[in-house]
C-alpha cells in the first residue's frame, strides 16, 4: 500500500485564486516524485474552513485515506472571525490526537493574522500553534507564510492569500520539517505490510 500524505487545510492549501496545479500542494506532489519518495498526496483542504470544520471532517478522511502523514493547516479563518484562541487550540490538539490514533505522523503549519486584528489577539492567536506543539510534541512550522506575507508582491490583491509565484516558497517553508516524516514513513509497516510504490 502506498503511503499517503493527507493535507487538511483551508484556502492557503486549496490554491485559492490561482490555478490548482500551481498551489504548494500540487508542487509537493512533484517534489515527492523528483526526490524518489513513494508517497501520494491527498488534498482535503476546503476554502473557508475552520478548525471546527476540519475537526468534523477529519475522522472520515482518516478512515478513507489511512494516511501515513497528516499536514494540518488550519486556524486562519478562526482568527479572522475572532474565535477564542483556546477553542482553536483545543480543536487543533484534538485533530493531532485523532491523527495519531490513526497511526499517522502529524505536521502542524502555523499562521498569523494581519496587524489590524490587534496586537493582543494576534499574539494569543499565534501562540496557539506553539502550545499545541509543546503539548503533543508534534512537528511544527511556526509561520507557514514566512517570506511571503511580509511583501505585497507575494500576495494576491486581497492581501490574505499567497500569489502563484509564492507557492514554491510555501513548499520550501514546509519541506525541511516534512522531509524527516517522509523518511520515517517511506518504509513504515502497517498490518505486517511494508509501504510500496
Amino acid at each position: 500500500m502506498t503511503p499517503r500524505v493527507l493535507v487538511v487545510g483551508d484556502s492557503l492549501s486549496s490554491a485559492y485564486g490561482i490555478p490548482r496545479d500551481a498551489g504548494w500542494v500540487a508542487l509537493l506532489r512533484q517534489r515527492l516524485a523528483q526526490a524518489g519518495f513513494p508517497h501520494r498526496v491527498v488534498n482535503a483542504s476546503v476554502t473557508g474552513d475552520t478548525t471546527g470544520g476540519g475537526l468534523a471532517r477529519l475522522p472520515a478522511a482518516l478512515a478513507a485515506h489511512k494516511p501515513a502523514i497528516v499536514i494540518l493547516e488550519l486556524g486562519g479563518n478562526d482568527g479572522l472571525r475572532g474565535f477564542a484562541p483556546e477553542q482553536i487550540r483545543k480543536n487543533l490538539q484534538r485533530m493531532v490526537e485523532l491523527s495519531r490514533s490513526a497511526k499517522a505522523q502529524v505536521l502542524l503549519l502555523g499562521v498569523r493574522l494581519p496587524a489590524n486584528y490587534g496586537a493582543d489577539y494576534g499574539l494569543r492567536f499565534a501562540q496557539v500553534y506553539a502550545q499545541v506543539s509543546d503539548a503533543t510534541g508534534v512537528a511544527l512550522v511556526p509561520f507557514f507564510l514566512v517570506g511571503v506575507a511580509e511583501t505585497r508582491d507575494g500576495m494576491l490583491a486581497d492581501g490574505i492569500h499567497p500569489a502563484a509565484a509564492s507557492q514554491p516558497t510555501l513548499l520550501n517553508n514546509v519541506w525541511p520539517t516534512l522531509e524527516p516524516l517522509l523518511n520515517a514513513t517511506a518504509t513504515t509497516q502497517l498490518s505486517g505490510q511494508t509501504w510500496t510504490q
